[in-house]
């Protein structure tokens, strides 16, 4: 019998449980660790900012979901792996050995990396996690009785562009529902060289058709930024030209901010000699195994994947759920082959697909294989994506509920986005 441990719950933990639990004869046992009890469907948290959500609409409490799969469950945060022995400590003192260990924890978020920023302490929000969706909600209903100046925007390193955009878009037609975006001006402050990169190096004409939406939206933007410390209602950035030279300093005001951090490996993932590289992402091999241990595979944001270029200012490339869900199920094969007594042959697949809301309207894009020269190079904009990704946050959640282990990305989004590809030819 093997023991196989799950650190993480969320989009790739629950779905690798339950491919797992499908995939494994019944004595081998899984196991389910993360450091709060609930699963919560992190592309939504932009709505739960602005009231369109509330927290219950998009989290779930897995405990008694994984019972009814025959998969354990421990909410408890990991404070140290280690992996020569196989074994894990627990914030609660507590000892958990393994046989096989799947990292699915998600990124530490690095506010830290520019003083003032963040919403433990600093002054900038953020819609990583659905408890900062509910604080900058908290904040937002005061500020609606009180408006001034907005910015939104991404701080230098980070990696995942597209809940940035979202946001802008999301604020500025919650606004005019409101009939207040006429007391609101909007700054979008990017460490993205260009509006549209997206950490891809752009994708199709997302560059010409994200400008001309923020133009036609009145936000402003800053590029090649980078945001060296926040005050209160001050954010200051120093715009590079494409050397990396100053350009120019900026110091944007604003009575409320939403800047995504960059991220990094979670603690006790990057201290495990040999396991990460310099950031504390999980340095693994084309089947999501370690390159150090070969019993520990990792998935999703966790892992380590070059950016696609060089940019003036640093960013990263981000991993979007599709490419997760390939990652996750590559994981599930792989171990089952290997107790089986075959060998490893299952990859992830590492594309980027994604659902951008964008309050009224959305964007889609594919980016076939994510490094360029791509295959697909594919950018849309329309009111189907808007209606798209409602439905996904449905389709996803109950899934969830369920306990199905079908890939969703695969039979949903890309199901979606090729009828609408054949409708544009």
């Amino acid at each position: 019998m093997a023991h196989i441990v799950i650190m993480g719950a969320g989009i790739g933990g629950m779905p690798a449980a339950y491919e797992l639990r499908e995939l494994l004869p019944k004595e081998h046992q899984i196991t389910v660790v993360s450091a709060v009890s609930y699963f919560q469907f992190v592309p939504s948290n932009p709505w739960v900012a602005v009231g369109w959500r509330q927290r219950d609409d998009i989290v779930l409490e897995v405990g008694p979901l994984l019972a009814r799969k025959g998969i354990a469950f421990i909410p408890q945060a990991v404070t140290t792996i280690d992996a020569p022995g196989n074994t894990l400590t627990l914030a609660d003192g507590q000892s958990l050995s393994y046989d096989y260990l799947v990292i699915t924890t998600g990124p530490k978020l690095s506010f830290d990396e520019v003083p003032g920023a963040g919403p433990h302490g600093g002054h900038t929000h953020s819609v990583c996690s659905v408890d900062h969706a509910q604080a900058f909600w908290r904040d937002y209903e005061a500020f609606l009785k009180n408006p001034g100046p907005i910015v939104v925007g991404a701080m230098p390193m980070a990696s995942c562009f597209g809940p940035a955009y979202e946001f802008a878009f999301i604020v500025d037609a919650d606004l005019r529902k409101r009939k207040l975006r006429h007391k609101v001006p909007m700054t979008y402050v990017t460490s993205e060289p260009y509006i549209g990169h997206l950490g891809l190096g752009g994708v199709g004409d997302s560059k010409s058709m994200l400008e001309s939406e923020l133009r036609n939206h009145d936000i402003k933007w800053i590029c090649n930024a980078r945001t060296t410390k926040v005050e209160a209602g001050r954010l200051f950035t120093t715009e590079v030209d494409g050397l990396g030279n100053v350009y120019k300093e900026h110091e944007v005001p604003f009575k409320l901010a939403m800047m995504l951090p960059a991220f990094k490996g979670v603690d006790a993932v990057a201290a495990v000699p040999g396991l990460c590289n310099p950031r504390g992402f999980v340095l693994i091999d084309e089947f999501q195994r370690s390159k150090a241990y070969r019993n520990i595979f990792s998935a999703g944001v966790c892992v380590a994947i070059p950016p696609v270029e060089t940019t003036p200012v640093p960013t990263g490339a981000p991993k979007t759920g599709y490419m997760i869900e390939t990652m996750v199920s590559a994981i599930a094969h792989n171990i089952a082959d290997e107790l089986a007594g075959r060998p490893v042959t299952a990859q992830g697949t590492w594309n980027a697909i994604c659902l951008a809301d964008m309050g009224d309207t959305g964007a889609a894009f594919v980016a076939l294989p994510q490094i360029p020269p791509r295959n697909v190079n594919w950018f849309k904009k329309g009111k189907w994506v808007h209606l798209a990704k409602i439905a996904f946050e449905k389709y996803f959640l109950s899934k969830m509920k369920s306990g199905n282990s079908e890939p969703v990305y695969e039979k949903y989004v890309l199901k979606a986005l090729g009828i609408v590809r054949l409708t544009d030819r």
